[in-house]
């Protein structure tokens, strides 16, 4: 199917915007009227898909905040256009508008959605909770830039970025794709986090984002597990570093050992969550490498070089020894 964009204030918008919503969410689902025009219609832009002849056939809204998070939402589509793709291009659209100028995309998808968004690099990143009566879960996609070109690709990925299901390996050859597939892995970790490296460097290390979700991890999941493993703990004393604030102040949740030089070590850094997700640097001091997503073979065989690598690792006594 063949559709035109056309963005919008909520001031200039025609008609049809609300047209279409007050069909789908209003007449079709169900829900009130008072909850579904709010204030964010005014701060948002709008967007509106249109066959060749000028049809209206769906639209969707999209605003900005200042943690530099897009956030997506009122995705509608006119039930006699569904199961043409439609959807999909009004999602990617969004995707494409708002890569370039955030690192953060998120939404509010309804329960039977969740795999729908899913197959766009969508992760689910909340419990269940309810919004006009119906079970909604949040989600976000922390690579826009990375996920968005592979939707043109000739073999097109099956939910890339998602743990568990993402079987293709993403390939690294460029710094700036670290932190948004380090950050992909870290967010949808619920158990096991394992981080090798020579040192926690401030670059791809000290970033609020990562922080956040490593505190979400062992602050939401009891039964967490993260391990930080390096060479040298210097960078985290000599300047304030992010990290070091979550290791004093969650010591049960978050540990940090130093690697015993006395023994052979891994000569890559690695990341390893949960038991499928991996992520390569095959060398200390480059970014090349790869990520993948769902191959729990090779998360097995670097969690032994880890432990070992573990097992015989001391503490940090200078960090041990900083004031909170």
């Amino acid at each position: 199917m063949t559709v035109r964009f056309r963005k919008y204030s909520w001031q200039l918008a025609p008609r049809d915007v609300r047209d279409i919503r007050q069909t789908v969410f209003i007449d079709e689902q169900g829900v009130p009227p008072e909850l579904e025009w709010d204030d964010t219609d005014e701060i948002a832009d709008h967007f509106l898909a249109v066959l060749p002849d000028n049809t209206p056939v769906a639209t969707a809204r999209m605003f900005y905040t200042l943690d530099d998070t897009a956030h997506i939402g009122r995705m509608a589509v006119l039930p006699r256009h569904r199961g043409t793709g439609l959807g999909e291009k009004v999602l990617r659209h969004l995707m494409a508008e708002a890569a370039g100028q955030v690192p953060n995309l998120y939404l509010s998808a309804q329960e039977h959605a969740v795999p729908f968004y899913q197959r766009s690099g969508f992760h689910v990143c909340t419990e269940p909770y309810d919004d006009a009566g119906i079970p909604h879960y949040g989600m976000r996609c922390l690579a826009p830039t990375l996920v968005t070109p592979g939707f043109n690709h000739d073999s097109p990925r099956h939910k890339p970025m998602i743990l568990g299901e993402d079987e293709q390996s993403w390939l690294i050859d460029a710094d700036h794709q670290v932190p948004d597939l380090m950050d992909s892995l870290v967010g949808q970790a619920r158990q096991r986090l394992w981080l090798y490296d020579r040192l926690l460097d401030h670059d791809l290390y000290d970033r609020q984002r990562l922080r956040d979700l490593l505190s979400w991890l062992a602050r939401h999941h009891r039964n967490s597990e993260v391990r930080l493993l390096v060479h040298d703990d210097g960078p985290l004393v000599k300047r304030r570093h992010r990290l070091v604030d979550l290791l004093r102040r969650l010591p049960s949740a978050i540990d940090l050992r130093l690697v015993n030089t006395d023994y052979p070590p891994v000569e890559q850094p690695f990341l390893l969550v949960d038991r499928e997700g991996v992520l390569v640097r095959h060398r200390f001091d480059r970014p090349e490498g790869f990520a993948s997503f769902a191959d729990s073979g090779r998360a097995r065989l670097l969690a032994e070089d880890f432990q070992r690598m573990w097992d015989i690792a001391r503490p940090s006594l200078e960090l041990r020894e900083l004031p909170l």
